[in-house]
């Protein structure tokens, strides 16, 4: 590592502890959860950033069986909060802690930004078979019974109606 990593690193661990107060006010995790998180997201990502491809081959290993870097980089897009292309460690832990610990509707709030794919504050029926599409890809097509290729279409309609 050159001079200005060891920088950077020195300088995120003398600030480490007003980091953590301000996640503690942000997120309902507790300090050991922030810490044990911490480490492994430290651990899967050392550089302390995962960019959308290190983030879709993260969670392509949860779903082997399918297609998941489109549901993923839906996915990368609703966690990168402040749209910069990369997901810090905050970014991280504030979706988490919405998706784990928050009110109905924190939760609703987040769902409804990861489904508004362009962000105009509305969700189309377009825009929520680009979603649907890609979860019955990443679920695979091994489903018994054998899902129709119209199965995210009639879903979305459903919904509409």
């Amino acid at each position: 590592a050159d001079g200005g990593d060891a920088e950077l690193e020195l300088s995120a661990v003398r600030h480490q502890p007003e980091e953590l107060e301000r996640l503690l006010a942000q997120t309902k995790f507790t300090k050991k959860e922030l810490q044990s998180l911490y480490r492994g997201f430290k651990n899967e990502c050392p550089s302390g950033l995962v960019d959308e491809e290190t983030f879709k081959l993260i969670y392509s290993q949860f779903f082997p069986q399918g297609d998941s870097s489109t549901y993923a980089h839906f996915l990368f897009d609703a966690f990168d909060a402040d749209r910069n292309g990369a997901l810090c460690f905050q970014d991280f832990v504030v979706g988490l802690s919405v998706l784990l610990r928050g009110t109905v509707q924190q939760k609703l709030k987040w769902a409804f930004n990861l489904y508004d794919l362009n962000k105009d504050g509305c969700i189309t029926k377009e825009e929520m078979l680009e979603i649907m599409t890609s979860i019955y890809d990443m679920m695979g097509r091994c489903t018994q019974p054998p899902l129709r290729d119209s199965a995210p279409a009639e879903h979305v309609e459903a919904f509409f109606q």
